[in-house]
């Protein structure tokens, strides 16, 4: 088997996991195709991260088809265009951004994002304090004699 055969497999064995897990966990695929394009193809931070969001928009879209099709799912659509609205804005801030930092800062932020991701998720309870004993109702005038 070639370098390239063994490039073009392990290609498609990164998109297939990040499709199965980004539809299966809800996860971005990003969490899975980035690192997978650095560690596994020796692309640079930058080239991955384009890739990615190049990957997900047709394989987010047929999710989106697929779940908006699953009874019991209610695609909000007003907020979805909110926040499609606030991801364009996003997206053109952090390319230009993207451009003046270096790859290996690039990495390091990524990495960072995911362990604070990793945590919020694991111990979710340490973010708010949990109340010992819930305020009760007051009494209405007539349950007080």
């Amino acid at each position: 088997m070639t370098t390239s055969m063994i490039s073009c497999a392990t290609a498609f064995l990164i998109g297939a996991a990040a499709g199965w897990l980004s539809s299966s966990l809800g996860i971005g695929a990003g969490v899975i195709v980035v690192p997978a394009l650095v560690l596994l193809l020796d692309c640079g931070q930058k080239s991955a991260q384009g890739m990615s969001l190049a990957f997900m928009a047709p394989v987010a879209l047929l999710g989106v088809l697929f779940y908006w099709r699953t009874p019991g799912v209610q695609m909000q659509w007003a907020l979805l265009a909110l926040m499609i609205v606030g991801g364009l804005v996003g997206v053109l801030a952090g390319t230009r951004l993207l451009a003046n930092l270096p790859d290996v800062f690039l990495r390091r932020a990524f990495a960072v994002l995911l362990i604070l991701v990793a945590v919020r998720m694991l111990w979710p309870e340490q973010t708010a304090p949990k109340q010992q004993n819930p305020p009760q109702p007051a009494l209405s005038e007539d349950t007080k004699s």
